[in-house]
């Protein structure tokens, strides 16, 4: 079992969302004035500047907060300086993050994935806090993981390890919003699930009724969730199979359903990964706040 340290370290994190810009300040391992604004809808150019309106008003409450992390629901290029796209959030296509921001802010920011910063969180203060190894997953709108190991995020050699969500498990199946058919995203996000519910009972269904209706033995609802909890608890058996890590730790929003989600997982990933290693799975300890936390973790680390 090992420990990160957390100096004393001051640190501003911002998690943008397709729908949200979270930020707050980490104070050691406390998170401080977190807040909270909608996305603007009307490019980038706005969501930068919102950005560094909310690390200005920080940093006038908390002069000594010169490390800033930005985490971004997207792919980066290889000097995580730019983000390649993020689907979720309108005209996100090769943004220039970094210089953008700098131009605003005259600041040095340090800029990661969203999954890989709440993998440093929960590796750091959450569910896997004293691993030498774990990959977290989140499953939501899309499908992302980060994968750490000894303290730092694992990126691999064109810094896009990790991108579970894309990973071709259906070929010939649905497109993922990556433009690839059969991704991981595209057969067991919250969106396919509530895609394939709604086509399946034939009217509109969210993610969460979804649910609801299988744990009631809906057949249709039930054969839906069934089938994305397989692919999910598929990956992550030959994950384990290929890294091997200690835990796994799965957020997001379709993770919040409970144990008949965390059941359905692990019932897959144990058969698929019988006779090799066991996947133990744990949930994430976070919740809203992993992207702040980690993305205040990786201006210190990143």
């Amino acid at each position: 079992m090992t420990t990160f340290p957390l100096p004393e370290q001051v640190s501003i994190g911002v998690d943008v969302g397709g729908t949200k810009i979270a930020t707050g300040v980490l104070r050691g391992d406390e998170l401080q004035d977190r807040h909270v604004q909608p996305t603007p809808e009307t490019g980038w150019e706005a969501v930068l500047d919102v950005i560094a309106a909310q690390i200005t008003d920080l940093q006038r409450k908390h002069p000594d907060a010169r490390l800033i992390g930005v985490g971004i629901p997207g792919p980066l290029n290889s000097d995580r300086t730019r983000v390649k796209f993020a689907p979720n959030i309108y005209g996100f296509t090769d943004v220039p993050m970094v210089d953008g921001l700098l131009e605003r802010l005259s600041q040095r920011i340090v800029l990661e994935n969203d999954a890989k910063a709440a993998a440093l969180a929960e590796a750091y203060l959450g569910a896997a806090r004293g691993t030498e190894s774990s990959i977290y997953v989140t499953v939501s709108t899309g499908i992302g993981a980060g994968i750490v190991l000894n303290g730092r995020i694992w990126r691999g050699r064109h810094g896009v390890a990790g991108e579970l969500g894309h990973i071709t498990v259906m070929p010939g199946g649905p497109v993922s919003g990556a433009g690839l058919d059969g991704a991981l995203e595209a057969v067991a996000s919250g969106t396919a699930i509530a895609r394939d519910a709604s086509y399946a009972l034939n009217r509109d269904v969210s993610t969460a009724e979804a649910f609801t209706l299988a744990q009631q033995g809906h057949p249709g609802a039930r054969r839906v969730v069934a089938q994305a909890m397989k692919h999910i608890g598929v990956a992550l058996a030959d994950l384990q199979k290929v890294i091997d890590p200690e835990v796994f730790v799965i957020g997001g929003g379709v993770a919040s359903v409970g144990d008949y989600f965390f059941h359905g997982v692990q019932a897959a990933a144990d058969e698929y990964a019988h006779g090799f290693a066991p996947v133990t799975i744990r949930r994430a300890q976070l919740g809203p706040d992993a992207g702040v936390i980690g993305a205040a973790l990786a201006a210190r680390y990143g």
